[in-house]
């Protein structure tokens, strides 16, 4: 089968071409779709633009009249995304490989983001050295430094669109190996230092029961991440130690997963275990990037890079009401366990965040929904073994029974 090459074609064919002609010396076959709009194409494409933008509910002609930049960006985006997606369903392609610039890179990493894990997906991109989270999402898509800008074949971006070719010729001819019946269930386990002890016995456990843990780093992609392998329907099982992403997310710290953390596993029906490890803290930068509205607060620095500050009674209390309405609308079993001694590793007797009535109003706010899932109470530290223990054998009551 063929990949799938994405570009602008009025401003990028000419390199498209070459990065087309390269993937033939090296065996593979590849296919074009054309995601420009106001120049004309340089190149001939099978999938055209006037069928990129049809596919965003628009036309060509629309967008042209409308003369306006950024809404044919946007239109592009969704209409190769839709391609992208129809020609996966038909299993009509190995592979997905965009260049480009900003719009390009927008374009076709809209793209790849909608595409499963393991697939592979490589942009060349002039972005590549920056900031790449919004293109990069939660997906395994590797992005290549264009070095210099991609306008024109010459020395340099010859050797970085051959880069590319070659990359994903050897993943295509060289893909992963099968997946085996014998694979283990996959259990997805959130994780941050401050409850490592924690999810590290867990996961011990859960791993002797016969089963594969994947383990989640709580910095707003992880969680990211985790929900959408959930989505994805490759959980077997959730074990949610650490649910500080959501402190964030409503509080305004920097490692948010978004509105939508603690939302996949209920939608799927998938079985989980939910604790609120890390909710007693918010996470900034270094000192000098925490907002002015924040400064009189509690912090504590964990190193030089990280300052956390503790959240509030009140705020514990909104958090504790989100995690209860989330949790009340899941479709299979939940079972939510308190750790009455503290939340995290600073937050107990003699600790910087030790706050009794900051974890009081947390665990009333999740009471408050008792009737729709299950509630333990344990009189231990969330690091503490015996809790550790009770969540792991938590989850593995609820999961079926393994031949």
């Amino acid at each position: 089968m063929p990949i799938w090459l994405i570009a602008t074609l009025d401003t990028k064919g000419q390199e498209l071409a070459f990065v087309q002609a390269e993937l033939a010396r090296c065996g593979v076959k590849a296919k074009v779709i054309d995601a420009g709009c106001l120049g004309e194409p340089t190149m001939p494409a099978d999938v055209t633009r006037e069928e990129v933008f049809a596919a965003a509910g628009s036309s060509l002609a629309d967008v042209r009249a409308a003369n306006d930049r950024g809404q044919a960006v946007t239109l592009a985006a969704k209409g190769v995304a839709a391609a992208v997606a129809r020609l996966h369903q038909q299993g009509q392609f190995d592979g997905v490989l965009g260049i480009g610039g900003s719009a390009g890179t927008t374009i076709a990493t809209a793209a790849m983001r909608a595409l499963p894990i393991g697939l592979p997906k490589v942009m060349v991109s002039t972005l590549a050295s920056g900031q790449t989270r919004p293109y990069v999402g939660v997906k395994d898509l590797f992005m290549l430094n264009s070095v210099v800008d991609i306008a024109g074949v010459n020395r340099v971006s010859r050797l970085v669109l051959s880069q590319a070719a070659r990359a994903m010729a050897g993943m295509v001819n060289y893909p992963p190996p099968e997946t085996s019946a014998a694979e283990k269930p996959l259990i997805a386990a959130t994780m941050f230092g401050v409850t490592t002890p924690c999810v590290q016995h867990a996961r011990q456990r859960l791993e002797a029961a016969g089963y594969e843990v994947l383990v989640f780093h709580a910095t707003g992609t992880g969680g990211e991440a985790m929900e959408a392998l959930i989505d994805d329907g490759l959980i077997a099982g959730v074990l949610d130690i650490t649910t500080t992403e959501l402190a964030d997310e409503l509080v305004g710290g920097v490692l948010t997963a978004g509105p939508t953390r603690l939302t996949a596993a209920g939608r799927r029906g998938v079985p989980q275990v939910v604790s609120v490890g890390a909710t007693d803290m918010v996470n900034f930068g270094p000192p000098e990037t925490i907002p002015e509205s924040f400064r009189q607060r509690l912090f504590y620095q964990h190193n030089p890079t990280v300052t956390l500050m503790r959240t509030t009674p009140d705020e514990c209390a909104k958090i504790g009401s989100d995690i209860a309405r989330k949790l009340s609308e899941a479709t299979g079993p939940v079972e939510v366990i308190l750790p009455l001694r503290g939340v995290s590793a600073i937050d107990a007797v003699g600790k910087p965040f030790h706050d009794a009535v900051a974890r009081q109003r947390l665990y009333d706010a999740i009471r408050s929904s008792k009737e729709k899932f299950r509630i333990t109470e344990m009189d231990a530290h969330i690091n503490d073994l015996q809790f550790a223990e009770a969540a792991a054998d938590a989850l593995l009551r609820m999961l079926p029974a393994k031949l």
